[in-house]
């Protein structure tokens, strides 16, 4: 009986030391199908016991870091050579970690609002290029979307082989970009995607960023203000908004929902029988009566500053990355000045963050959008002041801007020819993460002068001569549209600042701008409107980005119309 009660008490002893011994464990981001960084440094972290030695190799490669006092270790392994031969990647502590299928190539982070994230299934050519969607040296990994109001350690999500349904879902402007830059650098690409529909820039930038800044401070009052108020917050959520949702909810199901359903189930039976006898459906049943939205849990939305950066992007900072892409901006629209201090902010924000120098990042400029106006003289905030903005942004280094400026929609504001963004994006990327000598940019304003009645406005980015170009077609197997006679998207002002819309002609590398009513000119303006008519390209054709030589001033934008 002795000997059997220290048997028990020795497997007590050795279960209560496992369970204190806490296994090594990754971040999300380290998993089965990863794509690692080559040619830098590639850091590596993750928990465990204290005090507890952890090595992880790759290859050649090996490393060891001791985890700290609460458990966190960190270690970063040697340059990697690029690879399409998948490896496997250890870690080694009192427990042992094997990642599988490992590649080595570049890794893109593609983030922003809707139109980063508008999916690849939506994009107009997806009947096309989902079924070819096989490339196995392309992984994907998506950020599952959390706000957050202090940063986390660790997010949701997995690595993917790009098959049709893993690139499915998938940002259709990271797929693209992902297939030009593997197809120019022959390596295996990871991309990383975390975005969210409908979010300003501010909720993806640090708190500690946005305090560095009097046109960005407010942000960080209201921030503050949330994090003091929440207990009260949650407390009327709980008892007041959310019943009072409930109740809606239940008597909106009541009387419109359950028979809204029967009705679109009845039509979806019918459109099904029409699509198949070749014949186009009715209209899908509209609701008498919109269906009560819940009330989003304070401090859950996406929207308040910072909430992302702490969630979607804190969780995979350090991991070794070529650059970034981004696709945002319709959120700030209203506030463009700001826009100019806001959005280099928040790039330089990620570099910090990142530690790994001012890596490569690359923005799409908005698309045109709205109602397309005849008005010469357009407001200088909302969109087009947002595309100011952008191209402000070029003056930090290592940036590149793809311009969109001819594939909006009108009605739409996420226009669905992905595959030109996609790849105007990779043109800049190959230009300023890889130095590939390239057409990477349609015309850019560069001078201006005045020459009597006439203005002479010069370019860089020529691309080997400017030309009246065409937009691409925004649906597929839709025909190129034929080429305008004459160039337009120009408009000029003398001192009144009163614009008019201007005869423009191509002079070798430079645009001669006049109209009879200006005799003495002092502005130009290009493609300057939320949905501008304009047709200056250059000969790689890539369309020219709106400019004003002006810095006037004419009233806040009209209200957006969706």
């Amino acid at each position: 009986m002795k000997s059997k009660s220290i048997a028990m008490a020795a497997l007590l002893t050795l279960f209560s030391a496992g369970e204190l011994w806490a296994d090594i464990k990754l971040p999300a981001i380290f998993g089965d199908h990863m794509v690692l960084q080559r040619g830098q440094k590639v850091p590596v972290w993750g928990t465990a016991d204290a005090g507890e030695k952890v090595t992880v190799s790759i290859g050649d490669s090996k490393a060891t870091a001791t985890a700290d006092s609460d458990g966190k270790w960190k270690l970063s392994l040697d340059s990697l050579k690029a690879s399409d031969q998948a490896t496997e990647v250890s870690v080694v502590g009192k427990n042992t970690i094997t990642i599988k299928d490992v590649l080595v190539g570049d890794v893109w982070v593609a983030s922003g609002q809707s139109n980063m994230q508008f999916g690849l299934g939506g994009s107009h050519n997806a009947s096309e290029v989902i079924p070819k969607a096989n490339h196995p040296s392309i992984r994907l990994f998506s950020v599952v979307r959390k706000p957050a109001l202090e940063p986390q350690y660790d997010c949701t999500g997995q690595w993917e082989i790009c098959k049709p349904e893993s690139a499915r879902g998938f940002s259709a402007v990271g797929y693209f970009f992902a297939l030009d830059i593997q197809e120019s650098q022959k390596v295996p690409v990871g991309m990383i995607g975390t975005y969210w529909g409908g979010t300003p820039a501010q909720a993806w930038t640090s708190i500690e960023a946005l305090g560095e800044h009097p046109e960005t401070k407010g942000y960080v009052d209201s921030f503050n203000k949330l994090k003091a108020d929440l207990p009260a917050l949650k407390e009327k959520y709980q008892n007041e908004l959310l019943p009072a949702y409930e109740a809606n909810h239940k008597k909106w199901q009541e009387e419109i929902g359950d028979e809204y359903n029967k009705a679109v189930k009845q039509w979806n039976d019918e459109a099904t029988k029409a699509k198949a006898a070749g014949k186009t459906p009715t209209a899908k049943p509209a609701l008498a009566r919109p269906e009560p939205k819940r009330p989003i849990l304070p401090g859950a939305s996406p929207n308040v500053p910072s909430v992302l950066t702490n969630g979607m992007i804190a969780p995979i900072v350090p991991y070794a990355i070529k650059g970034a892409i981004w696709y945002q901006g319709e959120s700030n629209a209203e506030q463009a000045v700001q826009y100019r201090t806001l959005f280099p902010t928040m790039i330089t924000d990620w570099r910090t963050r990142w530690g790994q120098g001012d890596f490569s990042f690359v923005w799409v400029q908005l698309a045109s959008f709205k109602e397309r106006l005849d008005d010469p003289t357009q407001a200088t905030n909302g969109w087009p002041g947002l595309r100011e903005a952008q191209s402000m942004t070029l003056n930090l280094p290592n940036t590149g801007q793809a311009v969109i400026i001819d594939i909006g929609e009108a009605t739409d504001i996420h226009p669905k020819n992905k595959f030109d963004v996609g790849h105007r994006v990779a043109l800049a990327a190959r230009h300023v993460a890889y130095g590939e000598d390239i057409v990477y940019s349609g015309p850019t304003y560069d001078a201006m002068k005045v020459d009597g009645d006439k203005v002479r406005v010069s370019f860089k980015n020529v691309g080997g001569g400017l030309e009246i170009g065409t937009p691409p077609p925004i649906r597929l197997n839709q025909p190129t549209s034929a080429p305008s006679p004459e160039l337009v998207g120009f408009s000029i002002a003398g001192e009144d600042k009163k614009f008019v819309w201007a005869t423009a002609t191509i002079d070798g590398d430079s645009v001669i701008v006049s109209s009879p009513d200006v005799k003495n000119p002092v502005a130009v303006r290009y493609a300057w409107a939320n949905n501008p008519v304009c047709n200056l390209y250059n000969r790689g054709k890539l369309p020219a980005s709106p400019f004003r030589t002006d810095d006037w001033t004419d009233g806040p934008a009209a209200p957006m119309k969706k």
